[in-house]
């Protein structure tokens, strides 16, 4: 059995910092930090789910200033929170807030959601999203592709 998700993620970079969001699961274990984003619904335009999910996720009004590339990534079924074989299609976008305050996601699992300083990021538990979203940001590819990142230490599927 295998499963497949579509997802579109907001990079917001400016002056050395990134916006983060802290994800905290049901249960509260294997919390980290990741970008705000999130799944594409059927039917639904990427550019308009990563706008949709920055609001709903940061509280804040985001608009679109380019798309930055793509990440696909196939997670073994051993290391699948589910058991079984994963692809996360991620779209990343880099965004610029317009409106809004950070708040945390009301009756969701982000919790909080920071401007970080770029150099702290190697130190927080994170999801791999947020090293290709930062490396794509940083260079943006003609490719629209950096390379995979690998995962370990702090860095989480």
């Amino acid at each position: 059995m295998t499963s497949f998700r579509l997802a579109a993620y907001g990079v917001c970079v400016g002056h050395d910092n990134v916006l983060l969001a802290h994800y905290v699961p049901p249960g509260g274990s294997k919390d980290l930090w990741t970008l705000p984003g999130g799944r594409v619904e059927h039917g639904e335009d990427p550019f308009h789910a990563v706008i949709r999910e920055v609001a709903e996720e940061t509280g804040c009004e985001a608009v679109v200033e380019c798309l930055l590339g793509v990440d696909s990534r196939v997670i073994p079924a051993h290391e699948a929170i589910r058991g079984s074989e994963h692809q996360n299609v991620g779209i990343f976008y880099r965004v610029r807030i317009v409106a809004g305050q950070l708040r945390a996601e009301p009756d969701g699992d982000i919790t909080e959601c920071v401007w970080t300083p770029v150099a702290d990021v190697a130190s927080l538990r994170r999801s791999s999203l947020v090293d290709v979203g930062i490396a794509l940001a940083r260079t943006v590819p003609p490719t629209g592709h950096v390379p995979a990142v690998p995962v370990g230490g702090l860095i989480e599927q």
